[in-house]
C-alpha cells in the first residue's frame, strides 16, 4: 500500500517533470484584453481574450461553467494562448452570475444550478455566444485549428456540439478539431443514456475522485462519457482527490492545475500529428486512452 506522504512525493516530482517540459511555453508574455462580442440576434457577449506574440496556430474557445464568467479559467486561457493558440472566454449571460442568482432565489444553490443545466435555451444561447466568439477570432487568427473546452455546464455544451444525445434538443455541428470536457456529465440531466457514441473528433474528457456530480453521485457518473465513445483519440484523465472546483482554478497547490494542463499538451499534439499514443504516466493522476 502506497502512503500518504509517498503519493505526495510522487505528485510533486510528476509536476516538476511537467512543468520542465512546459519551459519554452511558461516563458512567453501573454496579454489579456476584455471585448465585446455581437452574436447572431444582436445580444452583446462579454469576453476576455488571451495570447502571446508569436504566430497564432488556431483558435481556442473556454466555455465556462453554471454561475461563471469570462473572468475565470484565467490558468486554461493562459496556457492555451502560450500553446499558440488564440483563447477566448465569453461570458455566457443566460447562465452566468446573474442568471444564478436569479435562479437560486428563494431556495438553495444546488436548486439555483439544476435550474440553470436544464434550461434548453441557454444551451442554444452558449453555442451562440461560442459562434460569436469563433468568428471574431478568425479575421484575428490565420491558424486553422480550433479547440472547444468547456468545465461544467461548458463539458455538456462542448459534447452537445460534438454530437452527443441530450435533452436539451440542441444538435451541434462538430466543426472543431478537437474537445476538452472538464467534469463531464454522464447519463442523468443533461444527456439519456448512450448519448456519445457518434461523437467521432477527439476528445480530451477530465475528473477527480472527489468531482462529485450536482446530485451527489460518485464522481465514476463523469466516466461514461469515455466508456461510450467509439475508439479514436479518446482520452479520459483522473485525477487522484481532484474536486470539481479544482478544475475551475479553485485550489490552493494547483496541483489539478499543472496536471490537466499538461495532459492538454500532450492530447492536442497527439490529435494533430494523428498519433494519440498515451504520454508516459503523471504522478497523481490515471490515463485511459482508445
Amino acid at each position: 500500500m502506497h502512503t500518504a506522504t509517498g503519493f505526495r512525493k510522487r505528485s510533486y516530482i510528476g509536476m516538476l517533470i511537467g512543468l520542465t517540459a512546459l519551459t519554452v511555453t511558461s516563458t512567453q508574455v501573454v496579454a489579456a484584453e476584455r471585448i465585446s462580442l455581437t452574436r447572431q440576434d444582436g445580444q452583446s457577449v462579454p469576453a476576455m481574450v488571451y495570447q502571446n506574440a508569436g504566430a497564432c496556430q488556431g483558435v481556442a474557445i473556454i466555455s465556462h461553467g453554471a454561475g461563471g464568467s469570462e473572468k475565470g479559467y484565467v490558468y486554461l486561457a493562459e496556457f492555451m494562448a502560450k500553446e499558440g493558440f488564440l483563447s477566448v472566454v465569453p461570458g455566457h449571460l443566460e447562465s452566468g452570475r446573474q442568471s444564478l442568482r436569479e435562479a437560486k432565489r428563494g431556495g438553495s444553490l444546488q436548486d439555483g444550478l439544476t435550474e440553470l443545466v436544464t434550461d434548453a435555451p441557454a444551451y442554444t444561447a452558449r453555442l451562440m455566444d461560442i459562434n460569436a466568439a469563433r468568428q471574431w477570432a478568425a479575421s484575428r487568427c490565420t491558424g486553422k485549428r480550433a479547440v472547444l473546452l468547456g468545465h461544467s455546464m461548458g463539458a455538456a455544451v462542448a459534447m452537445m456540439e460534438a454530437g452527443a444525445d441530450n435533452k436539451m434538443g440542441v444538435t451541434g455541428t462538430a466543426s472543431f478539431d478537437a474537445y476538452i470536457a472538464l467534469s463531464p456529465q454522464g447519463e442523468g440531466l443533461i444527456f439519456p443514456a448512450h448519448a456519445w457514441y457518434k461523437i467521432s473528433k477527439p476528445v480530451l474528457l477530465m475528473t477527480g475522485t472527489r468531482d462529485d456530480d450536482l446530485a451527489h453521485a460518485s464522481w465514476r457518473t463523469r466516466t461514461e462519457p469515455f466508456a461510450d465513445m467509439s475508439p479514436g483519440c479518446k482520452w479520459l484523465g483522473i485525477v487522484n482527490g481532484a474536486s470539481h472546483m479544482n478544475f475551475g482554478g479553485n485550489g490552493l497547490l494547483h496541483r489539478t492545475e499543472g496536471l490537466t494542463t499538461q495532459t492538454i499538451h500532450a492530447f492536442l499534439q497527439g490529435a494533430q500529428s494523428g498519433n494519440c499514443v498515451a504520454p508516459p504516466p503523471l504522478a497523481g493522476m490515471e490515463l485511459r486512452t482508445k
